[in-house]
């Protein structure tokens, strides 16, 4: 085995980087965004359930960080009300039914973006019209707002109404965003305008300006305002849709009327699997949250050690489960294959007073998705094509009317008088970190705070794994003689150990106490208290 340091010369060896997690009998939101998460926290204080303050969250984000998420997106969802069984909501993505894997023939070499597929003609797997799936997302939401919200369908859209009207505050993260997708939004005139004015990444002016600039896109607030009024069916019906399919088809995609009036959100009890005295709940198809359970199954077969932080030989033993589950799923899962356990993205996490959870992740997959936005309707679309090997006849393999093999994977941990949710984004390396956090808290009785602060490796892209330089020489020894090793920072761009967020509702002598958690690494992101300070908490254990 090999190890290869590729830590910045120039980075600060001494760093520490902490955030405090959120403590409350009220509800709680933890979201990628201090303001999406406030929205949410805000409807809860207004009597809205988790699910209200998760819609509403929704889509504040689609808003506020547009190149992950939105209603050009899909998503899933797991929804438990306090005490009860865990409900499952995939809003996946599926392929319009008029895609043609002809039109993707393979060139030599692999593409950059996420997942190393082989060369796609053009990148039209990856960028463009022809990467478009259904939006699914919001036939998700109404589901879940059909079932289990309190307040008004057009109150929990108001808020992102208002801030697609006022337009997206330009800062530093809006800024390294734009300029490391520049070749990409300079592809879609409509894009471009939004996110490169003058045909450069926005910069916010100086402090002395006293001033902020602005990114504007009327369209989207125009098209929120009906959504809002008519409620989800207007993205799938109706002439949103019309304007939608329209501009995407002059573009030479292959998304129509039908594949939006067709869709359906899948509702179902949550798929379960043991992983020690506890049990952890998934959406039950075609997503990450299955690789995640079997990782889990596996890596029982090894007792913990009882010890206070994971031992080199503990790591390792985790790592090589994980890498197992890996195997199964690249070689059996697929839509007409493997869909559940064998016999760019953003994640949220709400729990109200009443002990509701809430776990949802929605994405575009790479980030600005296709980079392609409807300049009718101001909606930035998935490239959800991405996900699909291209090399059809393969498991996974790309065909029309087909449900792609997604990696967000929204989870929930219940047992031992606690329910956990929690998710993240990243793509692969989603699934090692949400892995490691319940090990953290099961095997080794971690708090939350520092299960998702603690140093974590990454093994997304077996055999090799990224580890942590925090996690010690013994360890990264350990692991380097398994697999072919490399070393990274914990750093916030680029973020090699993906974005996580959590809630905890635990039951006590003295009640039920909520308590969230926001990856400490990511500049936005916050666990917000409805109505309530964060509370302090101290640092992360396990940093060695």
């Amino acid at each position: 085995m090999t190890m290869t340091d590729i830590r910045s010369p120039h980075m600060s060896r001494s760093l520490s980087v902490t955030k405090p997690a959120a403590r409350s009998p009220r509800g709680i939101v933890t979201a990628q965004n201090r303001h999406a998460a406030q929205i949410g926290a805000d409807i809860l204080a207004k009597g809205g359930t988790a699910v209200d303050a998760a819609i509403a969250t929704s889509f504040a984000l689609g808003v506020l960080e547009p190149w992950m998420s939105g209603i050009g997106g899909v998503g899933a969802i797991l929804i438990r009300p306090d005490g009860k069984g865990v409900t499952a909501i995939d809003a996946g993505a599926v392929s319009p039914a008029a895609l043609d894997p002809q039109d993707f023939p393979l060139v030599e070499g692999k593409d950059g973006d996420l997942f190393g597929w082989p060369n796609v003609l053009e990148d039209r797997n990856v960028v463009g019209a022809k990467s478009i799936c259904v939006p699914g997302l919001l036939r998700g939401v109404q589901a879940a707002h059909e079932r289990f919200g309190r307040l008004p369908w057009a109150d929990l859209v108001a808020p992102a109404q208002t801030l697609a009207q006022d337009g997206l505050v330009v800062d530093a993260h809006v800024t390294a965003w734009a300029a490391q997708e520049m070749g990409r939004l300079r592809r879609n005139e409509a894009l471009a305008a939004w996110f490169l004015p003058e045909g450069l990444p926005p910069v916010a002016p100086a402090a002395v300006a006293g001033r902020v600039t602005r990114l504007h896109n009327p369209a989207l607030a125009e098209t929120l305002a009906v959504i809002a009024k008519e409620g989800a069916q207007a993205l799938y019906h109706g002439p949103v849709a019309k304007a939608l399919c329209a501009d995407i088809q002059t573009l030479g995609g292959y998304l129509d009327c039908a594949d939006l009036a067709g869709f359906r959100a899948e509702i179902s009890p949550a798929a379960t699997a043991p992983f020690r005295d506890r049990k952890v709940h998934f959406v039950p198809v075609l997503n990450g949250g299955v690789t995640v359970a079997l990782a889990l199954r596996y890596f029982n077969e090894t007792p913990p050690d009882g010890a206070a932080v994971p031992s080199p030989q503990g790591c390792l033993a985790s790592a090589q489960a994980l890498a197992r589950a890996w195997a199964h799923r690249f070689s059996e899962m697929g839509d007409g294959a493997e869909r559940s356990l064998p016999s760019c993205t953003t994640h949220f996490s709400v729990v109200d007073a009443e002990g509701m959870c809430v776990s949802m992740t929605q994405t575009l997959l790479s980030l600005f998705g296709s980079a392609v936005l409807s300049p009718s309707t101001g909606i930035l679309l998935n490239n959800g094509v991405n996900w699909f090997d291209p090399r059809a006849g393969r498991v996974n393999g790309l065909a029309p009317a087909t449900k792609a093999l997604a990696n967000y994977a929204p989870m929930m941990m219940t047992g031992a008088g606690e329910t956990v949710a929690i998710g993240g984004s990243g793509g692969r390396k989603i699934l090692p970190a949400i892995y490691q956090v319940l090990i953290h808290l099961v095997d080794h009785g971690y708090g939350l705070h520092d299960a998702i602060a603690a140093p974590r490796y990454d093994l997304s892209a077996p055999p090799v794994l990224v580890a942590d330089a925090r996690l010690g020489q013994p360890t990264i020894r350990t692991l380097a003689a398994a697999f072919d090793l490399v070393l990274a920072d914990r750093e916030i761009q680029p973020n090699s150990f993906t974005t996580l967020g959590a809630v905890r509702r635990q039951h006590g002598p003295d009640g039920p106490v909520n308590e969230g958690m926001a990856e400490p690494w990511h500049l936005w992101a916050e666990a917000v208290v409805e109505g309530a300070p964060l509370m302090p908490v101290p640092p992360c254990r396990g940093e060695i």
